[in-house]
């Protein structure tokens, strides 16, 4: 087989790389029809580590099945996600304060406010939202943010909830330079992803402002594709993307963006 030059470029770059996807669905209905030949893809790109963060009770078993077909690179997260607030709230915290008391997981998430889909849960949302940040606190463990259209109500609870031992990640990061400001003052990094790629992102008109260390590499895959592959279903392979574009916002060679982000997301995650 004839390798061509770009081709062999990007074999020699991932193979001495680390990745590290720090917010993947890899147990999403998405992939029902290639999970393996998906989660080998990402393994070639040089994706490394994938943090799969969990959205409900019905997809924990698919989740701890991702995990013991790949134990030495999926590591789960434990929460709520905000959009599925509902009713049976409760019962969900429940679950999720169950789970944190059982064994270990390496965040509480995902958590957060979610206006976009329905704003007359909003305050069973921040009920969650808070108890789950004491959750976080309760197990030393980071949180992982989902933020839609609710900048102002999740930093009014992060104001109320800042402390030493509050640290975590602000997921798929879209505000303004001084939104990205406050999160970090928080103790957030940014979850960087398909977004930057998007021609009306607006995050890549500021990001180079931010110090490189205040940054983590994600996908959010099924969701958010970055360029060219928009509108299509995304996977972790394509977080390479993303570190194309930051190598061009922050003027740092690839090597440097990837090893940056990988330590940074040690930093919030612990191993």
């Amino acid at each position: 087989m004839i390798v061509s030059p770009a081709a062999y470029d990007f074999i020699t770059f991932a193979k001495k790389l680390v990745i590290t996807d720090t917010h993947s669905h890899i147990y999403s209905e998405e992939f029902a029809q290639d999970r393996d030949q998906m989660m080998q893809r990402a393994f070639e790109a040089g994706v490394q580590r994938i943090f799969a963060p969990s959205i409900d009770s019905s997809y924990t078993s698919r989740m701890y099945e991702m995990e013991a077909a790949y134990p030495d690179k999926v590591f789960l997260m434990m929460g709520l996600h905000p959009t599925h607030v509902k009713e049976n709230y409760e019962d969900e915290l429940a679950f999720v304060a169950s789970e944190l008391n059982r064994r270990k997981f390496y965040a509480v998430g995902e958590i957060g406010i979610d206006l976009y889909w329905d704003k007359s849960t909003l305050a069973i949302q921040q009920d969650a939202f808070r108890r789950q940040i004491k959750m976080a606190k309760k197990h030393q463990l980071p949180i992982n943010i989902h933020c839609r259209e609710a900048f102002d109500e999740i930093f009014e609870i992060l104001e109320q909830e800042k402390s030493a031992d509050l640290r975590g990640i602000f997921h798929c990061f879209t505000g303004t330079y001084d939104q990205a400001l406050q999160a970090i003052s928080y103790g957030m990094k940014l979850g960087i992803g398909g977004v930057v790629t998007f021609k009306n992102g607006k995050i890549d008109q500021f990001l180079d402002q931010i110090p490189l260390e205040h940054v983590v590499l994600e996908t959010d895959s099924p969701y958010l594709a970055p360029a060219p592959f928009r509108g299509k279903r995304n996977e972790s392979s394509y977080i390479t993307k993303v570190v194309e574009r930051l190598s061009d916002i922050y003027q740092m060679p690839k090597e440097v963006i990837v090893d940056a982000t990988t330590q940074n997301s040690v930093a919030v995650f612990g191993i």
